[in-house]
């Protein structure tokens, strides 16, 4: 029997190659085909929080200039701040086991506008997350290399936010699946260098403990207990 589909335009094959054929909504096994093992959850949930800890410590340590005993306080409220935020993590995915991002959340428990904010909030989020974790990406990796090759930073930071359009357009297991050993590899290079950084000043726990004590006495004395909170205030947003 003769097939009278039209063959599909150049276009539309390349298309395929790069984005994937489209799912059918209708197969019974495409929740099993989309759906995430708990791993592969963990580090999709995850990516988003651990891209700002490339440049957020550093950022926060340029904050407090002079002032390095902050960074105590500093690193205190991050810890609490990432416990609150699992917490709120933990009890969304309760109150929402089949997904929940911001705007079903705040749409099904404060109402539509308050989705719409949260739905905003979010976009802006990510825009935003995605920039400036590109920009450090390529910085990071440009400050290595000779000068002659900073002329290509742009290009290569361009480069890495279509590449990262196209993992997203085929799909969130293929995207994460795809990013799952840089994650990974990530996460247990920083295990690694915060213990070797806490190892190796171990020996100077009483040096710095005298450091802290001397600098907040100085800075109450100086600027004030509101000057202390505006410097960590700042370095902490």
């Amino acid at each position: 029997m003769e097939n009278n589909d039209p063959k599909p335009s150049i276009l539309r094959r390349i298309s395929t190659k790069i984005i994937g054929r489209p799912r059918n909504i209708k197969d019974p096994s495409i929740f099993h085909k989309l759906s995430l093992i708990a791993l592969l959850s963990w580090i999709g949930l995850g990516a988003d929080g651990l891209s700002s800890s490339s440049y957020g410590p550093e950022e926060a340590f340029k904050a407090i200039a002079g002032h390095t005993y902050l960074a105590v306080f500093l690193a205190i409220a991050t810890a609490l701040t990432v416990f609150i935020i699992s917490y709120t993590y933990s009890k969304i995915i309760e109150q929402f086991p089949h997904g929940g991002g911001g705007y079903i959340v705040a749409t099904h428990t404060l109402g539509k506008s308050a989705g719409v904010v949260s739905g905003s909030a979010l976009l802006i989020d990510y825009v935003l997350t995605i920039t400036v974790s590109i920009a450090a990406c390529g910085d990071a990796i440009f400050s290595f290399l000779p000068l002659e090759f900073h002329q290509y930073s742009l290009l290569f930071k361009v480069s890495l936010i279509f590449i990262l359009i196209i993992l997203n357009l085929r799909g969130i297991k293929e995207s994460v699946t795809v990013l799952a050993p840089i994650f990974l590899l990530f996460i247990i290079t920083h295990i690694l260098l915060l213990g070797y950084g806490i190892f190796s000043q171990a020996s100077a726990v009483g040096t710095h403990v005298n450091q802290f004590s001397t600098g907040l006495g100085g800075d109450l004395q100086v600027i004030g207990l509101f000057g202390i909170l505006a410097i960590f205030l700042r370095a902490f947003s």
